[in-house]
């Protein structure tokens, strides 16, 4: 497996996110992921399925060393007394000593930026994780939290795909020497069917979904795609075997916009 190098980390280039994965079917994916050969499982407070992920990784016996397992810190629990609880509750369902990366999972202009950064660092002070992040950053907030925190980013993870253009996002993150982690990177299915995806599939013998993570991995952007379906994990793991073109590659840049979020922000919390 690639791994991505950032300000210490070692982040897998691919790894298996969980939203809206829910019981037995989450527990079952992550195992059979694990047995495939992923290392990096990727889920959240919100997602509520912590639990179910921590029996994934124990049904799968893959040791704890070999892997890499981030969690994210949802806006409700940014006060420092409230990050540092949540985050060990977040340990006992995942049924962990610590995480490889946790990560605050959306800007909250409620609580101080520099106060839920001193809390995110303390929590790594105490052992509750080895390295730290941010999730869903503006540029301007990424560089704001670089100057403000105590300990070393490694990671704005975003939602990043062929259809949305994230050029100054990707820019940004190599500038502060982080890594920049793809959620939604085959746009929740919607590449599928899409011609010039297809087009260059065919040259490569792979399908739009391979070469959209392939697009990626060839950025140095680490993808977490999630599937409910165990079929298609060996099809996602399957993209280090081929190189897409520099054509290929301008190609799908050009399919991208900055309209092209498929993300609902309607629950997420507003940033003043």
């Amino acid at each position: 497996m690639l791994m991505i190098d950032a300000n210490g980390a070692r982040i897998p280039a691919l790894g298996l996110g969980t939203w809206e994965l829910r019981g037995r079917t989450c527990a079952r994916i992550v195992e059979q992921a694990l047995t495939l050969g992923y290392r990096h499982i990727d889920t959240a407070q919100v997602y509520e399925n912590e639990q179910e992920v921590g029996e994934g990784l124990r049904a799968s016996r893959v040791r704890r060393s070999e892997l890499f397992l981030t969690t994210k810190v949802w806006t409700t629990h940014f006060a420092p007394n409230d990050l540092e609880r949540s985050t060990k509750e977040s340990l006992v369902r995942l049924r962990v000593s610590d995480v490889d990366l946790l990560l605050l999972h959306w800007p909250n202009s409620h609580v101080p930026l520099a106060e839920t950064l001193g809390a995110l660092a303390h929590a790594k002070t105490l052992g509750l994780t080895r390295h730290i992040g941010v999730s869903n950053f503006t540029v301007a907030l990424l560089d704001e939290a670089v100057a403000l925190s105590p300990e070393p980013l490694v990671c704005n993870q975003v939602e990043y795909h062929p259809y949305l253009e994230q050029t100054k996002i990707r820019e940004a993150c190599a500038r502060h020497g982080i890594a920049m982690v793809a959620y939604s990177p085959i746009a929740k299915g919607k590449i599928r069917n899409d011609p010039t995806l297809t087009r260059i599939g065919h040259a490569h013998g792979k399908s739009p979904a391979q070469i959209c993570l392939r697009w990626l991995v060839q950025q140095n952007v680490v993808a977490i795609p999630r599937t409910s379906k165990i079929e298609r994990l060996s099809e996602n793991l399957d993209v280090f075997d081929f190189e897409l073109s520099e054509q290929d590659m301008t190609d799908i840049f050009a399919m991208g916009s900055a309209g092209g979020r498929m993300t609902d922000f309607a629950f997420a919390p507003k940033w003043d």
